[in-house]
């Protein structure tokens, strides 16, 4: 359980990072999504970023960005199969787990979704165009990141007998 800590706290470390960069990555967004010709519809999952980034991105900023959001939602999807092999859990724990892999779906449709409070990355976008077609991309981690977090608080619960170490 210590190692799933760390990996999350190590996570949560790049993401604030990656937080202090937001605009450049909505920025980088709006360019790839330029050059895509696919300004109309929100960006609605981590494939379509990957499309972007490996198809109609063209400066080392906007790859660089995009990158990073990459590897974030990677790391989450490695850490949610780690956490699947750690116990059998329960339902609470099994829900949570179920939310954070389809979450982490490169083809889950990402843009009804929205950080709620604490996490105010929406309100930091700066229009009602921006929030409606980067609202659920830029929501995305911190909502995986909460889920994880309440999966760790709920198996700290459970009897040490149903934990297994990690591999």
């Amino acid at each position: 359980m210590n190692e799933i800590k760390e990996s999350l706290r190590n996570i949560e470390q790049s993401y604030k990072i990656f937080q202090q960069q937001q605009f450049t990555f909505i920025a980088a967004l709006e360019h790839t999504r330029e050059n895509a010709h696919d300004k109309i519809k929100p960006v609605s999952s981590i494939g379509q970023v990957q499309t972007y980034m490996d198809h109609h991105c063209n400066n080392t900023t906007d790859k660089r960005i995009l990158l990073m959001f990459l590897n974030l939602c990677s790391d989450l999807s490695k850490l949610c199969q780690r956490l699947e092999t750690l116990h059998s859990g329960n339902s609470t724990t099994n829900a949570l787990l179920e939310k954070c892999k389809m979450l982490v779906s490169h083809s889950n449709d990402l843009s009804a979704i929205r950080a709620k409070y604490p996490h105010d990355v929406v309100n930091h976008l700066s229009c009602d165009e921006a929030r409606n077609h980067y609202g659920g991309v830029v929501s995305l981690i911190p909502i995986i990141l909460d889920c994880m977090k309440e999966w760790v608080a709920h198996s700290e619960k459970l009897p040490r007998n149903m934990i297994q170490s990690a591999p």
